[in-house]
């Protein structure tokens, strides 16, 4: 092969790789430009106080036990193990959510200790985000990239223990990924709250999508 061929080739996989790096972090730019300034991000100023050690090394994401640190998952004993969440919006359609569970490439999470759906309390939920090229909604490691696109007003739907609720979302926000008050409960009424990582495909900040139920109407 000629140099001049050699040079030209070169050129093409310098091209295609910066195609490539741009198309990765286009998503990532977008977000921060445009989604996460129209969003509140709450600054808690007494954060849970917490003595356990903080691991060391990498984290694996994809166990709940590690979305905290030193917060251990707590060890309730659930009745109903899985129930089914829907967003019409999202394309996301019987999703399963395993309560007090761990693997995150299975399902979504319900983290434990917190308020089932339909009852008083808060329902946490936490699932996986990633760059937007990769969603898709039949996959739990990418089911909650496209959650910054949620509006206030938009409908959630809970499936659990054979009763359909249905949520719609009042705030969203951003917080620290250490904030460990989006676990905290209310009881004057039943709430669910969707956790992800944002920008989608980093662990920079935790996005908090929090829906309240909608009366049932005879």
């Amino acid at each position: 092969m000629s140099k001049s061929a050699v040079k030209f080739l070169s050129l093409i996989l310098i091209c295609v790789g910066l195609i490539l790096t741009f198309t990765a972090l286009m998503p990532i730019i977008q977000y921060e430009l445009l989604v996460s300034p129209t969003l509140e991000r709450r600054e808690f100023l007494s954060p849970v106080s917490n003595t356990t050690p903080k691991p060391s090394g990498p984290r694996d994401y994809t166990k709940a036990s590690t979305w905290f640190d030193g917060y251990p998952l707590p060890s309730v004993n659930y009745q109903i193990k899985h129930y089914k969440l829907s967003i019409p919006k999202l394309k996301i359609k019987d999703a399963v959510v395993e309560v007090g569970g761990e693997d995150l490439t299975k399902s979504l999470i319900h983290f434990g200790g917190t308020a089932l759906p339909g009852k008083p309390g808060n329902a946490v939920i936490f699932g996986h985000s990633t760059i937007l090229q990769l969603y898709n909604p039949n996959n739990y490691m990418t089911i909650f990239s496209y959650l910054p696109t949620l509006k206030k007003g938009e409908d959630v739907f809970v499936e659990y223990d054979g009763i359909t609720y249905t949520f719609k979302v009042e705030e969203m926000f951003e917080v620290k990924p250490d904030a460990l008050q989006i676990l905290e409960q209310k009881d004057d009424n039943s709430y669910i709250t969707l956790v992800t990582c944002v920008p989608p495909g980093t662990y920079l900040r935790r996005l908090i999508v929090r829906a309240k139920i909608v009366p049932y109407k005879r």
